[in-house]
């Protein structure tokens, strides 16, 4: 039976009330990176604990790296030490955005080696018009011990790895920015706008309804078998402004029965570090 990778929150009620997975609430706001947090005090899922990006899910920026690195291990593993996770444990996560936050958790789970993650649909709007409680405060966690984790290299994609994948042509190169990111008509965040030369715009918004649900399982794969042509699945590697919100398309992919794609952890904030890599515009 393949393993259920996005729950419902009736799934995620039943879930929670016999005890069967720990919840973790990944709201954020890149503009304000406390706000979500404080939001998470007034009012979440009861018993989450609360991903905080930049301090749980991401390592701090160098000199080189993109704007969110990956954690590294005896970070993560701590983070999920206190959250009361332990090996084979199901773990939900949610936020407040179709789940382009909640991926990057449950990729990273998949990256260190536990692939026992799942998605809310429709995350904490879908638990609210189900008419489920929501509780305040910090959820009462008893925390356990640290277990060592270690991170799966084959997973990932390094710019060298871009620049000769490109050049080869053995890549398909997917940016999950909106497109009039991709086009450089507007950058709200890095300081060059624009796309890396090579790379194919596969908005992450083609992965949701208007209702910020995933759309069928056969839909994301049609979409998905169109970008990447005649190329194998493991060839798809996705990019954003991050490494993080390209983790929903890595998810859709998986959804959609589509498994190996990778990630380009540093994404367009690591490529434009440095002012002699190319930058493409539709503009």
């Amino acid at each position: 039976m393949a393993r259920q990778i996005l729950f419902s929150a009736a799934d995620l009620r039943s879930a929670h009330d016999n005890s069967e997975c720990i919840i973790v609430d990944c709201r954020f706001d890149l503009k304000n990176p406390d706000a979500a947090y404080q939001g998470y005090l007034e009012a979440h899922i009861p018993g989450a604990v609360y991903a905080h990006l930049d301090d749980d899910l991401s390592s701090p920026v160098t000199e080189s790296s993109g704007r969110h690195p990956l954690p590294d291990a005896d970070k993560f593993a701590t983070f999920l030490a206190r959250s009361g996770w332990c090996p084979g444990k199901l773990l939900v996560a949610y936020d407040d955005a179709g789940g382009t936050i909640a991926a990057r958790l449950w990729w990273l789970m998949k990256y260190f080696g536990h692939d026992c993650a799942a998605l809310l649909n429709g995350g904490i709007g879908a638990w609210c018009d189900a008419g489920f409680e929501l509780e305040i405060g910090h959820a009462n966690v008893t925390g356990v011990p640290v277990e060592s984790l270690n991170g799966n290299g084959s997973l990932v994609v390094s710019t060298a790895d871009i620049i000769e994948g490109l050049r080869s042509k053995k890549i398909v190169l997917a940016d999950a920015r909106a497109a009039e990111r991709f086009a450089g008509e507007v950058e709200p965040i890095d300081r060059v706008a624009g796309h890396i030369p090579g790379s194919t715009n596969y908005p992450l918004s083609e992965n949701l309804t208007p209702g910020q649900t995933f759309k069928p399982a056969e839909e994301l794969r049609s979409g998905i078998r169109k970008l990447i042509g005649d190329h194998e699945t493991q060839d798809l590697v996705h990019l954003c402004g991050s490494g993080v919100t390209a983790c929903l398309n890595i998810f859709a992919a998986e959804l959609a029965g589509l498994d190996a794609s990778k990630l380009y952890v540093g994404s367009w904030s690591e490529w434009i570090r440095d002012p002699s890599r190319p930058v493409g515009t539709l503009t």
